[in-house]
């Protein structure tokens, strides 16, 4: 079996497996709810296996996870490479002094915030997400690592809404983009 068969099989059971949540969190839009990938610890393997063969050679130096969702791989995923894990949490979230950015979603605005310290000068990052939509938590979360003098390597995600083109808006940071199932 190929590379591409083993992700076209990942992507066929992440598909299966995820969850549209209609008219939330407001009215008309269908959320997809990676939750129950949770539920299966095989599934769970796979996904984290997928990304860690993608960006293993890719010299990453570091994994920024953007809250929440960012949170549930990103750290396993860090620790799988042998990197350290940057939590990109709301603002008011981290106790040390921090650096902010303010951004526009695809339902309404937010600030972000990472410590000061969490990035050093030229430290190449790979930025994690559940999901990419507008590319605005993303490109929020590039803005930081840019403010702390460190390089954008790539972005990971699982779930990619391709007609809301957020890939396109990322790729002023960089055109390394993995989404392991794309609607």
């Amino acid at each position: 079996m190929t590379p591409l068969d083993l992700s076209n099989m990942l992507s066929e059971k992440l598909d299966k497996t995820i969850r549209d949540i209609p008219d939330f969190p407001k009215p008309g839009i269908i959320f997809k709810d990676i939750t129950p990938i949770l539920s299966d610890p095989q599934l769970c393997e796979e996904l984290c296996a997928a990304f860690v063969g993608y960006w293993k050679d890719k010299g990453i130096e570091g994994i920024a996870g953007v809250e929440s969702r960012g949170f549930l791989f990103g750290p396993h995923l860090a620790m799988m490479l042998g990197v350290p894990f940057i939590p990109v949490r709301k603002a008011g979230k981290l106790p040390h002094k921090t650096i902010s950015h303010s951004y526009d979603l695809e339902y309404g605005s937010a600030e972000i915030e990472m410590h000061i310290d969490a990035v050093s000068p030229g430290q190449k990052i790979m930025i994690h997400d559940d999901l990419l939509a507008t590319g605005g938590s993303a490109g929020a979360a590039s803005e930081l690592i840019k403010k702390a003098g460190g390089e954008v390597l790539g972005f990971s995600f699982i779930i990619e809404l391709g007609f809301l083109s957020g890939s396109e808006a990322l790729k002023p940071y960089s055109s390394d983009i993995q989404s392991l199932v794309t609607y």
